[in-house]
């Protein structure tokens, strides 16, 4: 071993053979620590990821890659997420409204009041848009909450394309849930006809209904292929009944409870899924058939409502 001249500078490599062979292995190790990241990696990420020893080099690679693997698959995840709803909202909008009974007070043809077939649609009158009044020698109004409401009838077996030209019959009970023609003979109020336009809409005036005993608060509507097909009578495509909200009920019954007398205590003792006509419909079928309502139970409310026909 070579002896050292007093005063010299100490290096690595005045240690000694033994001491050289190490320096040796530990650098060995670090380039192929190196070449791995360069593998694993790419130049790039280990040019972004230095900035310090080689232990914390290899944690911030650690992180910078969990990072972005991190945001691709919920950026990935976002983009189906979105997807999915749209074709969701897309294909619930273009729903076939079920086939539901007429009921007993139709008053299309199809039934008798009073011990005659009755057909109110045959009648002079009944094509209007305002339905709370009686047409003819009556014109008794109607009492309740006032309620406009926008039918959108659309073709369910072409892309949700609008029924133009179709006719729609609207009819339902009074706010003590009593029905023209039948339980009082001598009115024809809450009772119409309107022909769709350019959009497949037609709009009614009318009021909220009250509820009866054993029913959800609720509304009829036919739709036929023309105005001459309804004003003959029992010539529908589609019958079917649309189901007013539950909360609104609830508050306009509440609010209104003078108007809309043993109306709440009959909502009280049905729902949606107890109901004979509505119950065994699937959600999605109870939500194309419940109209978007907007107002107050004070002061009346507007809404509107796709019907799809397969046409």
């Amino acid at each position: 071993m070579t002896s050292r001249p007093p005063g010299a500078p100490v290096h690595d490599h005045d240690h000694g053979l033994a001491h050289d062979l190490e320096m040796i292995l530990r650098q060995t190790q670090e380039r192929r620590r190196v070449l791995a990241w360069l593998s694993g990696f790419g130049g790039a990420a280990v040019l972004a990821g230095c900035g310090g020893g080689g232990s914390d080099s290899s944690g911030s690679l650690s992180a910078l890659s969990s990072a972005g693997t991190t945001s691709a698959a919920t950026s990935s995840s976002t983009a189906a997420t979105t997807t999915t709803t749209t074709t969701t909202t897309s294909s619930s909008a273009c729903i076939a409204d079920p086939a539901e009974t007429a009921g007993p007070y139709p008053s299309d043809g199809t039934n008798s009041a009073n011990g005659s077939v009755s057909n109110v649609l045959t009648a002079s009158g009944i094509v209007r848009s305002d339905i709370r009044s009686s047409f003819g020698s009556s014109g008794t109004m109607a009492p309740g909450l006032p309620m406009t409401l926008t039918i959108s009838l659309v073709n369910t077996n072409a892309s949700c394309a609008a029924l133009a030209g179709y006719a729609i019959y609207l009819w339902h009970c009074n706010a003590t849930g009593k029905y023209s023609i039948y339980d009082l003979p001598a009115e024809n109020y809450l009772r119409g006809v309107q022909v769709t336009d350019s959009n497949g809409q037609a709009t009614f005036q009318t009021i909220f209904p009250g509820c009866y005993a054993g029913r959800y608060p609720h509304i009829h509507f036919e739709v036929f292929q023309s105005l001459a097909t309804a004003t003959a009578g029992s010539n529908a495509v589609l019958t079917s009944q649309m189901c007013l909200p539950g909360d609104l009920a609830t508050s306009v019954y509440g609010t209104n409870s003078s108007l809309y007398s043993g109306s709440s205590a009959n909502l009280a003792q049905v729902t949606i899924a107890s109901d004979n006509v509505f119950g065994d419909n699937t959600a999605a079928q109870i939500a194309a058939q419940t109209p978007s309502l907007s107002g107050t139970a004070t002061a009346g409310y507007t809404g509107t409502i796709t019907v799809g026909v397969a046409s």
